[in-house]
């Protein structure tokens, strides 16, 4: 069931996210959220603290025939998603302006396991990207909680790079990765530029993952300068679907749904390889009209 929440409802009802859309998405298996506007933060943050929504997953996957510079990629960012520099505890006055970056090892341990275990039905390699030579206490502490989970799991392939190495491998060698595992700012940072090695946000899904709920969302914004031109590519909100639906077939053990979200995955690889695409990948379908190719493909 749709509910109201973003730009439009500021304008409307006076707030980003008003009571009855958060209830309503709170009693609800799951989110499919799309673009919001301005307002984002106010809408995405404030689900990913009360619903506790510490995993941001942001697979990045070379596509068929689409252009890009990490042909062969595969690799999948873990973002820790409730605290860092985001969690917001920032000061000023005239003249200085603060932000407190705060790291505990509770949260460190819980994305470290999330990755780890998510490594596990991928290639079994985890990469954990710290800043520990400048960040030391903070830093220190994510990355020594990474390494206790670490020992845990003595069949994944565990190794550790500064954040700035990291940007520059994932364009040099984004083939070498399989998931990393990072905080929330340098998780932010990378997996937009992760997005854009295999062709744009516009490919890119995303979840935002607790132990009881999850909400997904394409990457991209709301772009109102195109709003109603029926240009937009549709993969990123399709991709974000069938994650959603691949969450749900795992947590309620139902493999059709799981079979479901293969199935959409499928569908949007065979237009691209068929050349049913929007005009940012060289081909003039609308939005609509790629959108009813992935569904009768799908209904296939």
């Amino acid at each position: 069931m749709p509910v109201l929440a973003g730009d439009l409802a500021v304008k409307t009802r006076g707030e980003a996210l008003p009571e009855e859309s958060f209830n309503s998405i709170k009693k609800s298996d799951c989110c499919l959220k799309g673009p919001v506007g301005q307002s984002a933060y106010d809408v995405i943050v404030r689900l990913r603290r009360d619903l506790d929504l510490y995993a941001n997953i942001r697979p990045a996957k070379s596509l068929p025939r689409v252009r890009c510079i990490g042909p062969g990629t595969d690799l999948v960012i873990v973002r820790e998603n409730t605290e860092d520099l985001y969690a917001g505890l920032e000061t000023a006055n005239h003249e200085t302006a603060t932000a407190t970056r705060m790291i505990t090892r509770k949260a460190s341990k819980r994305i470290a396991k999330y990755a780890f275990e998510l490594a596990r039905i991928r290639k079994n390699a985890v990469t954990v990207i710290h800043k520990v030579n400048v960040l030391r206490k903070t830093d220190g502490l994510f990355l020594s909680a990474c390494e206790e989970i670490a020992a845990s799991y003595p069949d994944v392939k565990y190794s550790e790079m500064l954040v700035d190495a990291a940007a520059m491998n994932l364009i040099r060698r984004p083939q070498d990765f399989d998931v990393l595992v990072t905080t929330n700012m340098f998780g932010d940072i990378l997996s937009d530029e992760a997005a854009q090695v295999v062709g744009g946000l516009g490919l890119a899904a995303s979840a935002n993952i607790g132990d009881n709920f999850a909400l997904f969302e394409p990457v991209h914004g709301s772009a109102p300068d195109i709003a109603g031109k029926m240009i937009v590519n549709p993969t990123s909100h399709v991709l974000s679907a069938a994650m959603m639906l691949d969450w749900l077939g795992r947590k309620k053990k139902d493999n059709e749904t799981t079979e479901a979200s293969a199935s959409i995955r499928k569908a949007v690889e065979e237009c691209l390889n068929a050349g049913e695409t929007t005009q940012d990948l060289g081909v003039k379908l609308n939005t609509l009209d790629m959108g009813k190719a992935i569904a009768a493909r799908v209904r296939k």
